[in-house]
């Protein structure tokens, strides 16, 4: 008699290549790896049906350190190659990661058209707002007044925000992590991926050479409590040391404020309640930032679509197949007689 056995429960570290990890020491990069393996580890994804896609930049060395299937493309052009693997085999489990420059710059048109088809990947958007690989010039996402070797006088350019990006191209999925979050983040992921359709999550990274300490205002130890806010359906939101910060929603103004709980005839009740699938509220927390916000991190958006992009177009060959005369014998379509007449 045969015994089988359950197959072992792979740890994140079998999700480890051999190849050497090289980013600069101290780049966030790091942290994102070992959060992504260990999110893949917790939801027992098949290393043969799991594929990552980059396109190029530091973040683009990605599926050289995964023990799965992958793909290095070019720049920019992840999320078509993406589109075109999910089309080609549905059932794979296909991730893209790019950075700001790669996925907002040279590849935003390729990023809003997945994003806006709801192709059902998980994207994560590594955001250090400056080009990294090319030796930091200002990206996308860099700050006005940012100084490179491209804007040497500073940045003019008005920075955009990758999740309101994402917002405005209909995605139906938006979050936001931080890679110090590494307690936060592969929860965080864990739900991206669990999300039918087009997962957007922008993951703050530091970049510690040529833009080191770009986030420190609400990532280091001593003001985290005081600038950011972990977000979550359902619940109100509330943050700081004390836990008596939170956020309310002024109708006379259309805006947002912070208010402190215990000041001014403040209760918990009436602090605002996170609503994932308020689109218009997830707008308004995007843009939150310090001093005068904290930024928000966890699942901002999360409103699926009763279909993906890829389940559509097989839908639709499907429906063609059936109606046509020679459906899938090109051999009987070629002799099924002229296709245009010569008058």
């Amino acid at each position: 008699m045969t015994v089988q056995t359950a197959p072992e429960k792979l740890l994140p570290k079998d999700y480890a290549t051999d190849q050497e990890v090289r980013w600069c020491p101290g780049c966030g990069d790091y942290a994102i790896l070992k959060a992504v393996q260990k999110t893949l580890a917790e939801i027992e994804a098949d290393p043969a049906n799991t594929v990552f896609i980059s396109g190029i930049g530091c973040a683009a060395r990605f599926p050289y350190y995964m023990e799965t299937y992958g793909f290095h493309t070019i720049h920019g052009r992840a999320p078509a190659f993406a589109t075109g693997i999910k089309l080609a085999n549905p059932d794979l489990d296909v991730w893209v990661v790019g950075g700001d420059g790669d996925g907002l710059s040279i590849g935003g048109n390729h990023t809003m058209h997945a994003i806006r088809r709801n192709v059902d990947i998980t994207y994560l958007l590594f955001n250090n707002e400056i080009y990294g690989l090319t030796k930091g010039q200002y990206s996308p996402t860099s700050r006005l007044g940012t100084r490179s070797p491209s804007t040497p006088h500073g940045s003019i350019d008005s920075p955009v925000s990758a999740l309101q990006f994402a917002l405005g191209a209909n995605a139906r999925f938006v979050a936001r992590g931080i890679d110090r979050r590494i307690d936060h983040l592969p929860g965080l992921l864990a739900k991206s991926h669990a999300h039918k359709g087009c997962s957007f999550v922008e993951i703050i990274q530091n970049c510690i050479v040529y833009n080191d300490g770009a986030f420190e205002h609400f990532t280091e130890k001593d003001v985290k409590a005081e600038n950011q806010v972990e977000v979550e359906h359902g619940q109100p939101i509330i943050w700081g040391a004390d836990g008596n910060k939170a956020l309310q929603f002024d109708a006379k103004t259309f805006k947002l404020e912070v208010v402190t709980i215990g000041e001014n005839g403040v209760t918990e009740a009436d602090v605002l309640v996170h609503d994932e699938k308020n689109r218009l509220l997830a707008q308004m927390i995007a843009a939150m930032e310090p001093p005068h916000f904290p930024i928000a991190i966890g699942v901002l958006f999360n409103d699926p679509d009763d279909f993906s992009y890829e389940q559509a177009v097989h839908a639709q060959n499907d429906m063609v197949k059936q109606n046509a005369k020679h459906a899938g014998d090109m051999n009987a379509l070629l002799r099924s007689g002229a296709t245009w007449t010569v008058t």
